[in-house]
């Protein structure tokens, strides 16, 4: 009698546990990187969030220790004209994944308070609609790289089971 009530109550800690997941809890970060530019020019911060959640997250945006402003943009082109703005929030489909790329959506880093440099490792803490956080590590690249797999090995964090 008594293992069986054991059993309830630890069933019923472990599923209010599940209920109680963050949203960063459901996002997997992968090809974190930062494009470093010459002199006091903002970086540019790309990464892959994939949500194995059922309900959609929104990345808020983020912080750092290194850079004193970070901000979540959007990079777009009409007309032949390219325009940046700052969004409030970049919405990640329950099950789905989106990217912080080049000519698209990206965090902007100012002011580091030492020099980035190509190779360096910085942390950025994402933070997401429900308040929760999630520190990841982004490796610093070259202004001329184009993407994660330029000039260096890609790193994953938080990787899935299939390795991306």
């Amino acid at each position: 009698m008594k293992s069986s009530t054991l059993s309830l109550l630890l069933g019923g800690l472990l599923l209010a546990g599940a209920a109680h997941a963050t949203d960063a809890d459901h996002i997997r970060t992968s090809h974190a990187w930062i494009r470093v530019l010459p002199g006091d020019l903002p970086a540019g911060a790309y990464v892959t969030l994939e949500n194995d959640g059922d309900r959609p997250v929104e990345l808020r945006g983020a912080s750092s220790t290194v850079y004193a402003g970070v901000m979540l943009h959007q990079s777009s082109t009409a007309g032949g004209v390219s325009r940046m703005s700052m969004v409030d929030a970049l919405a990640v489909p329950a099950h789905g994944k989106a990217e912080l790329a080049p000519a698209g959506y990206h965090l902007m880093l100012t002011q580091p308070d030492k020099p980035v440099q190509p190779g360096d490792s910085v942390t950025l803490t994402l933070k997401f609609g429900d308040g929760s956080t999630q520190a990841t590590d982004f490796i610093a690249r070259p202004a001329n790289a184009l993407d994660a797999g330029d000039a260096m090995p890609a790193m994953d964090h938080g990787a899935m089971p299939d390795g991306h």
